[in-house]
């Protein structure tokens, strides 16, 4: 009996032996096919790293300095103020595209490395990631902003994973701990990513959760142990960057970064990065062809890629210089569209020069026109231009609003008729705002009520004024906002007076080139909207206010 329980263990223990041979022989084998196959992709990826075509043009023009950055200098001196001193702050960065905000964050961290009081040491990191290509994933398997944990179910779990260990996986907070957590298009970021972010920048650090992981389970190393204790150091500043408008922004977010504005390029602007791409491609280039990208390109990337196309096409005609013919293929070969040039709208009657914003930082001239008619049956009020009426969309119900433009008519109507007597139901009233004006917000009723009282009085605004206020129904011009680019953009419409609100009078200090007035009533911008009548020009007012319905001195100066 002995002998046989010695034999049936014999036999187990050569089974057993057996199949832990094969086992050890087939992870033997299987690191050798894995090792063959690693030589080979090394090899191939050699010889692919060996292959290089030439660098970009718009490698070789990215800025690598801040004098090289065009048009931004208020932008910089924000970012520098907001990152290199001794307690950095979190950035939004507002800006179209191609003017350069990118290039300014990684420059702002150089700078401020080089500060022995800041906090950014010397190898601290630049960590850009775009929140356009960033995944809203409920189930958290995989998150690159964040990061997350790979648990041994999932694909990806790793050697972990056959172990049924549960392993955290980095996030681009935490790679920027210590450093620059660049997210381009801020705005484009899914809400649940956005709260995510929020309470990582409030904790500095990134707490993982895995149903698979317990604290007795001593199978566990020690730091995956410490990560879902302590968390994953995420100590970073957020620079944020989006062409939108600061309203298309979450408040969440905005209330906790410094919000910095870089402006859309002027076309001279324009022209001088053209002409360092040309020289960048080996060419010169004609002052017609520079002036003719200055004209259609919308932002330095546009100059770029128009001059490098155009080079193309020179070389291929055995030229070494781009001439305007040259740019004139390529802006119809790309469909580009002129861009809309600051002009001054005709000095009539009715016609008034408003001022307004087009996203976060342009400046935008209004032309608005109204006519007025008398009218026997009640009088109406039309506007035409713009959107009346707009749709937005909060879960599944769908709500509308009244334009604030219409909004701002009504108003300076109620004004008029309180402070001067005139009864809008005497006059069929239409305004207009020609080509869609981009008016969004209050700030065109100052320009509204001088068109209104125009037409209806018959008296043309005096030539080359500009101007811009909210008008309450008493007839007070309240501030708005974005007053500097207004005026900017009066100035360089070729106007000689600006009429703004007082209480904004301090925030365009050192603007030369343009007469800047404030105003606290709308009398006041009356005042220096319309020269002194003429005794007919009296008279021909009189006839066409109502009688008896207003005050027959308005524009008596």
């Amino acid at each position: 009996m002995i002998e046989l329980i010695m034999a049936i263990q014999l036999l187990v223990s050569i089974v057993i032996g057996v199949y832990f041979y094969s086992q050890l022989k087939g992870k033997r084998t299987v690191k050798t096919c894995l090792d063959s196959e690693s030589k080979i992709q090394l090899e191939r990826l050699s010889r692919m790293r060996s292959i290089s075509l030439t660098e970009p043009l718009s490698e070789k023009t990215r800025p690598k300095s801040f004098d090289e950055i065009i048009g931004q200098e208020e932008g910089i001196a924000g970012l520098i103020a907001a990152l290199c001193g001794e307690n950095p702050q979190h950035v939004i960065i507002y800006g179209p595209p191609g003017v350069g905000k990118t290039c300014a964050a990684r420059l702002v961290l150089e700078k401020a490395k080089k500060n022995p009081n800041s906090p950014f040491r010397p190898d601290a990191k630049f960590v850009e990631i775009d929140a356009t290509c960033l995944r809203c994933d409920e189930r958290n398997i995989a998150d690159p902003l964040i990061g997350s944990v790979h648990d041994p179910i999932y694909q990806g779990a790793g050697a972990y994973g056959h172990a049924g260990i549960p392993s955290p996986k980095e996030g681009a907070v935490t790679r920027a701990h210590g450093g620059i957590l660049f997210l381009d298009e801020i705005g484009e970021l899914h809400p649940l990513h956005l709260n995510k972010l929020l309470k990582v920048m409030e904790d500095r650090k990134v707490f993982l959760e895995s149903a698979y992981y317990s604290r007795e389970n001593r199978n566990i190393p020690t730091h995956v142990h410490d990560i879902f204790a302590n968390g994953l150091p995420a100590d970073f500043r957020l620079v944020g960057a989006t062409s939108k408008s600061p309203r298309e922004i979450p408040q969440a977010i905005r209330s906790r970064c410094m919000e910095i504005y870089f402006r859309p390029l002027y076309p001279e602007e324009i022209v001088r990065i053209a002409r360092n791409a040309a020289v960048k491609t080996g060419m010169t280039m004609s002052d017609e062809a520079a002036a003719m990208v200055g004209e259609y390109a919308q932002n330095g990337r546009d100059a770029v890629n128009m001059v490098q196309l155009a080079a193309g096409i020179a070389r291929e005609q055995g030229e070494n210089r781009l001439l305007q013919r040259h740019i004139a293929w390529v802006v119809e070969m790309g469909r580009y569209t002129k861009r809309p040039a600051l002009r001054l709208g005709p000095a009539a009657v009715g016609c008034v020069n408003g001022l307004g914003i087009y996203g976060a930082t342009a400046g935008v001239i209004i032309e608005v026109e109204t006519v007025a008619m008398r009218s026997s049956s009640g009088g109406s009020l039309t506007v035409t231009g713009l959107v009346e009426e707009e749709e937005t969309q909060l879960d599944s119900r769908r709500h509308r609003r009244k334009s604030t433009a219409k909004s701002s008519v009504e108003n300076v109507l109620t004004a008029l008729k309180k402070n001067f007597g005139i009864n809008p139901a005497s006059f069929d009233i239409h305004v207009n705002l020609p080509g869609g004006a981009p008016v969004d917000g209050p700030s065109a009723g100052l320009a509204i009520a001088i068109s209104i009282l125009s037409a209806i009085t018959g008296r043309a605004v005096k030539p080359g004024i500009a101007m811009t206020g909210e008008v309450t129904v008493s007839g007070r011009v309240r501030a708005v906002g974005g007053i500097k680019p207004k005026v900017e953009a009066a100035r360089r419409a070729g106007a000689s007076v600006v009429i703004i609100p007082a209480d904004n009078l301090a925030e365009v200090q050192g603007i030369e080139g343009i007469a800047v007035e404030g105003v606290s009533h709308l009398k006041d911008a009356i005042r220096l909207s319309f020269t002194k009548k003429s005794a007919d020009e009296q008279a021909d007012s009189e006839i066409r206010i109502a009688k008896g319905e207003a005050d027959q001195t308005i524009l008596t100066g």
